[in-house]
């Protein structure tokens, strides 16, 4: 009898076992797979973070370059409005124009050399301006024809102009800050390109006199 309940218990403990092992094994297993699952969230919630605090650090960097550049494009139309403003006060009103035609300079082909009769074209339109006895303000515009590219016609309009301007300052002692050179190359034709003629007329010099 006593066997039998020994037999009995030792079922019982047996069936007990099976029972609850799987049981506290599929917690251990559910307790391990969860706490991993919440290091992976912590994880992508910190990358998530870390990225976010990126991107907010680069809009801020994008604003502060916007907010520089904006500045420097107010900035330099103050300082472009200024300048036409000195120019505008500089310059006045036109009181006296010259021009240094190619029949009286004799420009030699793609040459910025003044001939002699160009001089003396520069040495009479200086005694007019003399004669005026003002405080004066000269701007030389060099131009051509429309032979060439625009490149090679912008730097011979410069190179003309800057003679003619070296040669009222040397010759006659017209200060430096008084006068201005601009090419404007073969974009102002006074006549057709079309003739010898018209090309001729355009190559020119022209002097424009401000009080």
């Amino acid at each position: 009898m006593k066997n039998r309940k020994l037999v009995y218990l030792t079922g019982f403990l047996l069936v007990a076992a099976l029972i609850t092992g799987p049981a506290c094994a599929t917690k251990k297993f559910v307790r391990t797979e969860s706490g991993a699952l919440d290091q992976k969230i912590s994880e992508v919630s910190t990358e998530v973070e870390t990225s976010q605090k990126r991107i907010s650090e680069h809009d801020e960097k994008l604003a502060t370059i916007g907010s520089l550049i904006t500045k420097h494009d107010d900035q330099f139309k103050a300082v472009e409005g200024e300048i036409g403003e000195v120019k505008t006060l500089i310059k006045g009103n036109l009181v006296m124009t010259a021009t240094l035609k190619n029949d009286d300079a004799k420009f030699a082909f793609n040459s910025s050399v003044l001939t002699p009769e160009a001089k003396g074209v520069l040495d009479a339109f200086v005694q007019r301006l003399v004669s005026e006895n003002k405080g004066v303000y000269i701007e030389i515009q060099g131009h051509t024809d429309n032979t060439g590219t625009d490149e090679v016609n912008m730097v011979l309009g410069q190179k003309r102009a800057e003679a003619v301007m070296m040669y009222l300052y040397k010759q006659f002692k017209i200060p430096l800050h008084r006068m201005s050179v601009v090419s404007l190359g073969s974009s102002m034709p006074i006549t057709d390109n079309g003739t010898r003629d018209g090309r001729n007329q355009n190559r020119r010099v022209e002097i424009l006199v401000y009080e």
